[in-house]
């Protein structure tokens, strides 16, 4: 199932109402249990010229990782954010991001995420906890932060 920015959504992000955001559309594989994406950053995105941000990297692991909580029908939030910087990230690269849930203790979701670039070489990590906060709520099309994070 394709997940396309919402266009009643003003988050940085996923969110389709915001001129300045980054839009992100990713990929629900429900099968495997994975969101998946594929785009490439602008040089608007760098830090170091040529490079992404690390902001920006951790922005995209926190969005690719906040939708996993989809598959379990709930609202929840980012409580920690670890991100591994393991290559640096090139601008206008096609890169590979992929995240999936490693356990659920309560309420709280640890899930991972990872960036590649197009020959699959591993660029950056993020593991990160997100407590549930409530159950998705029905009828908004599902791209609304608060239910994909």
């Amino acid at each position: 199932m394709l997940l396309k920015p919402n266009p009643e959504n003003i988050c940085f992000g996923c969110g389709g109402a915001n001129a300045r955001g980054m839009q992100l559309t990713f990929e629900q594989d429900d099968a495997a249990g994975k969101i998946r994406g594929a785009f490439r950053l602008g040089p608007e995105y760098q830090g170091g010229t040529g490079f992404i941000h690390g902001g920006i990297i951790a922005t995209v692991l926190d969005e690719v990782m906040g939708k996993v909580c989809r598959f379990r029908g709930v609202r929840a939030v980012t409580a920690e954010l670890a991100v591994e910087y393991l290559k640096p990230v090139p601008v206008d690269v096609d890169l590979l991001i992929e995240s999936y849930e490693l356990e659920i203790n309560g309420r709280n979701l640890k899930i991972v995420g990872e960036i590649r670039d197009g020959t699959g070489q591993l660029l950056a990590r993020g593991r990160g906890r997100f407590v549930i906060i409530g159950q998705k709520q029905q009828g908004n099309g599902g791209g609304e932060k608060a239910e994909s994070k």
